[in-house]
């Protein structure tokens, strides 16, 4: 799987339902596994409210579930390109980046139609890889990610902006080179945040039209980026790094962390609370707004590429198809 480690036409359901087993204990720190029904990279999971969520990953592999995860049915996208991510602006009106595509419903993932508006854009005779996509309302969004060559070597870094609800897409000038960008993030209308490769932060404050460059402190990938609001921000990357932010990104502080790992995902379930994944079944959890972290014993090794947070339910999905499910009391 490629995920930072580094349609016109409506899809007809596919109606392979796959029931999910699996004992979920109500505990805080407790994530049970359910039963795994791909063999494949699992990379992105999304809920959009306590039944209905959905999963993607390698080779396409796309399914929801209408039931909290006790069944899932496997939705085909029509493409071998991998799911990279599942993202949702309310409960009707949702994205799918897959390779080189976006998806788009507005039925709340009863059906999708690929964007065909992004195929106008130049990119020179390379080819894009989408990577992340935020929203900060109904109509203004942003997609990250890169520009490659036939050999998927990264020629440089990719930002688009649509202002029509991600009808269309422009692309917007960041100096960030060739530089592969793996999160994006927005508070708001105006302020927002890009991690990438070698350390990079990048910061708007009017609304994605022009970036600037903030001093990470480091040179590893950074992956994940998360602000409550528009000071509080928590970015995770590669050897264990946890960078933590209270003026926006102003000074970044290097949080110290229980495991030299590979993080790919952080989410923060409210001002205090906060969980990130990575390699080897890691999972961290906080209590004080990221200042300290904490290791959830997961009982596997196997690694967790995608992560989802709620009050009252949680999900990580990883490796040769692992879905881990908390329960919260």
């Amino acid at each position: 799987m490629r995920l930072f480690k580094s349609f016109g036409f409506k899809i007809a359901f596919f109606s392979i339902v796959l029931i999910v087993f699996g004992q979920n204990v109500p505990a805080q720190n407790n994530w049970s596994p359910v039963f795994r029904f791909f063999s494949t990279d699992l990379v992105s999971v999304y809920f959009t409210n306590q039944e209905k969520g959905f999963i993607g990953g390698d080779g396409g592999v796309f399914a929801f579930t209408n039931d909290g995860g006790q069944t899932w049915t496997k939705q085909p996208l029509n493409t071998n390109d991998n799911v990279n991510e599942i993202y949702f602006r309310n409960e009707d009106n949702g994205y799918l980046l897959v390779g080189k595509h976006i998806f788009i419903t507005n039925d709340g993932g009863k059906s999708w139609r690929e964007n065909q508006a992004i195929k106008s854009i130049d990119f020179s005779g390379r080819i894009p890889e989408f990577l992340s996509v935020r929203f900060s309302g109904k109509k203004k969004g942003w997609i990250v990610g890169s520009i490659n060559n036939q050999d998927e070597e990264v020629i440089d870094g990719l930002v688009l902006q649509t202002q029509d609800s991600g009808e269309t897409w422009t692309k917007v000038t960041v100096p960030s080179g060739k530089i592969e960008l793996f999160h994006v993030d927005f508070v708001n209308d105006e302020t927002g945040w890009i991690v990438g490769d070698k350390g990079t932060i990048l910061f708007s404050k009017d609304g994605g039209q022009t970036w600037a460059k903030q001093n990470s402190g480091v040179d590893v990938s950074l992956s994940n980026v998360d602000f409550r609001d528009s000071n509080n921000g928590v970015v995770v990357g590669g050897r264990g790094t946890i960078l933590r932010t209270e003026n926006g990104g102003a000074t970044w502080e290097k949080i110290a962390s229980p495991v030299n790992k590979k993080f790919f995902r952080v989410n923060f379930i409210n001002d205090k609370q906060g969980y990130i994944v990575g390699v080897g079944g890691t999972i961290l959890r906080t209590e004080d707004k990221g200042k300290s972290w904490t290791k959830i014993n997961t009982q596997t090794t196997e690694s967790l590429y995608g992560l989802f947070t709620d009050k009252k339910v949680s999900w990580a999905v990883g490796e040769k198809g692992l879905m881990l499910k908390q329960l919260k009391n």
